[in-house]
């Protein structure tokens, strides 16, 4: 297990002078590397052969030193760790490096600094203990209500369960009672979507009806200051084009959806409830400095809906980089702090930039 002397040692030797941002090259680069290099900042990428065109020719214009792997989890390699550190890297992380590179090898073996919490990662994970569940209810933030089995079902419910072929995306799937779970589920296995292991851990969720709000976080070790990024939505198929088709055609259709998210637009909420958005974001940075101490360092969002009683649920936290490069351009929140507009990989850039002044680069990673 890595812990706080190892990596306090290693970003001891870093040359302050040199410090370069890295991340793996999906999932939200483009938007970390931008903010680098608004920053000042040389850049790392790390990418995997035949999904690196992106980075390497397309926007080449953003990465200066290109680390390409045969396999994403190839980064873990003595080799590949030893030049990320020559670098004097600080490793951004995204859902990306989570999923490919795994949390055992990034809690016990990746040993470049990560800008963030890297043994909260896996609490993004329902089916683990002390997960992002268990730190909501006990950060008193309202949440939809779980169903332990598909008995208990007395209401619309929300079914989250890995796909079969990719375990990264969710087949969601909505019930109002047992016998519609059951349906829904056989037709699901029947068609190859998701498998009957997988259907056993699934995530039954009261489904809270309201609109949908992403909120984007930075907390800031440095000053114990949280900053509200902006929201977003996402945009998924196939349910963005069902609801595209009149409700006839819904109907008899019968699509079978799987909710696989492809993009994002940004939103703005009412002035009036930005309070209560904000208390739920410092409640959450509270409980994470008590169950993962030094708590949840920069980046993190919490999905949710506002009611018709304007209250806001969160039924889903990203303890890392949110993928939601629309947040800078159509928010205007940091702008109204700041002065300027402020995307998550600038602001990620800003607090390096500052660690470094104030010599305090062992309060931000871990």
């Amino acid at each position: 297990m890595i812990n706080k002397r190892t990596i306090d040692k290693i970003i001891g030797e870093h040359d302050e002078r040199n410090i370069r941002i890295g991340v793996l090259g999906s999932h939200s680069a483009l938007e970390i590397a931008h903010g680098a290099k608004q920053e000042g900042f040389e850049t790392v990428v790390v990418c995997q052969k035949e999904r690196e065109k992106t980075y390497t020719k397309y926007y080449l214009n953003l990465f200066d030193h290109v680390l390409l792997l045969d396999r994403f989890a190839d980064v873990v390699h003595v080799e590949n760790l030893e030049k990320l550190r020559a670098l004097n890297t600080i490793f951004v992380p995204n859902r990306s490096f989570s999923v490919y590179v795994g949390y055992e090898n990034i809690e016990e073996r990746f040993t470049v600094p990560i800008m963030g919490n890297r043994f909260m990662l896996k609490t993004e994970e329902r089916n683990l203990p002390k997960n992002q569940y268990y730190l909501l209810q006990k950060a008193g933030i309202p949440t939809p209500k779980i169903f332990k089995s598909p008995e208990e079902i007395g209401c619309l419910v929300i079914v989250k369960v890995p796909e079969k072929e990719r375990a990264i995306e969710r087949a969601f799937f909505y019930a109002s009672s047992p016998e519609e779970f059951k349906q829904k589920a056989e037709e699901r296995i029947r068609k190859g979507i998701i498998s009957p292991a997988a259907l056993q851990k699934a995530v039954i969720e009261e489904y809270v009806i309201g609109a949908k709000f992403n909120a984007n976080f930075f907390w800031s070790p440095l000053t114990d200051e949280i900053d509200l990024l902006g929201f977003d939505r996402r945009i998924q198929t196939d349910l963005d084009g069902v609801l595209d088709l009149p409700a006839q055609e819904q109907l008899e259709l019968g699509i079978v959806m799987q909710n696989i998210e492809i993009g994002h637009m940004g939103v703005t909420m009412r002035e009036s409830q930005l309070e209560k958005v904000f208390e739920v974001g410092e409640r959450f940075v509270e409980v994470c400095k008590e169950e993962y101490p030094p708590g949840i360092i920069g980046l993190f969002a919490l999905q949710g809906a506002v009611n018709k009683n304007l209250e806001f649920y969160v039924f889903d936290v990203s303890p890392r980089v949110p993928g939601c490069p629309c947040v800078e351009p159509t928010s205007p929140y940091m702008k109204y702090k700041y002065g300027v507009e402020v995307g998550p990989g600038r602001r990620v850039a800003m607090e390096i930039k500052r660690a470094v002044k104030e010599s305090r680069l062992e309060d931000i990673v871990t």
